[in-house]
């Protein structure tokens, strides 16, 4: 398990490096995309950054590797009792994530912005691939999990919450009242509306939960405890309101995380069956790169 500033460092170095491969790619051809098809011809980039070009097919077959290689290494990390030992399983979906952002990005510069035919049915597979899986990681978010990417059982995160309840249980205010106790009462003041909407729900879930950590934020000001101490509060108290929230929303996410399995390996699978068939025909055709 990295440490949690390594990790932080690692995870934003993986999004500036996506976030500079897409600012540069489009600094590089904003004249040439730009330009109305037709014209792209006669442009000075056209042979560099043409599907075919030196550029372009390089952006196409290094992003088609990224994508492939962040596939089936996760696939394989998670299915494989073997690998189980190998990393942990949430920094490999991370990776995952990384390669699966940058490799479309590339693959999106090496077409040109031009789609047709069978890779039209790819490109926008990959499109729903790359939609459904920031919706995926959301709903992932929404499931306790141990450091080591397990899914915890309803026991699991009850357990947890009623670790952190106990320690702010011995915390209290200047009139002798717990901190738990009060946020027991903001939380049952707040809570108690019937769902109705999912995301109107978690959206009011979220504001909710905001203003209770502020109210308990100032009651903890008035309360003797040093900055390391209310620091210290002011985590448990974030991680309860978090675990109350996943807790009500448990049952929901984890049906609904193994119904969005059914609508992302599929785009999945038809964008990798469809790109190993474009790669054939190109080779057919006498397109190479490098080699």
């Amino acid at each position: 398990m990295m440490n949690p500033l390594i990790h932080r460092i690692y995870i934003s170095s993986l999004v500036i490096l996506v976030v500079l491969t897409f600012l540069g790619l489009s600094y590089i051809g904003l004249t040439y995309y730009t330009v109305p098809l037709e014209q792209r011809f006669f442009h000075k980039n056209h042979d560099l950054l043409k599907p075919s070009g030196f550029l372009g097919h390089g952006l196409g077959i290094i992003g088609s590797l990224c994508m492939t290689v962040g596939v089936f290494s996760y696939m394989i990390r998670k299915r494989k009792k073997s690998w189980s030992r190998v990393g942990v399983l949430k920094n490999w979906l991370e990776f995952h994530i990384f390669l699966c952002t940058i490799g479309p990005i590339m693959v999106l510069f090496h077409t040109a912005f031009k789609f047709g035919g069978i890779v039209a049915v790819s490109f926008w597979s990959m499109v729903a691939v790359v939609i459904s899986g920031i919706i995926g990681r959301f709903i992932y978010n929404q499931i306790p999990r141990s450091i080591h990417g397990r899914e915890l059982t309803l026991t699991e995160v009850v357990a947890l919450k009623n670790d952190a309840a106990q320690e702010l249980n011995h915390i209290r205010n200047s009139e002798g009242q717990s901190i738990q106790t009060i946020l027991d009462q903001s939380y049952s003041r707040a809570a108690g509306n019937p769902p109705t909407n999912l995301i109107k729900d978690l959206y009011l879930d979220y504001r909710r939960d905001v203003s209770i950590f502020q109210s308990i934020k100032k009651t903890i000001s008035a309360v003797e405890l040093s900055g390391k101490e209310k620091n210290k509060v002011m985590k448990l108290v974030r991680a309860e309101l978090q675990l109350k929230r996943k807790i009500s929303r448990l049952l929901s996410m984890q049906k609904l995380f193994r119904s969005w399995h059914v609508v992302h390996l599929p785009f999945a699978l038809i964008m990798l069956i469809i790109m190993i068939i474009h790669v054939i025909i190109t080779l057919s055709f006498g397109y190479k790169w490098i080699f």
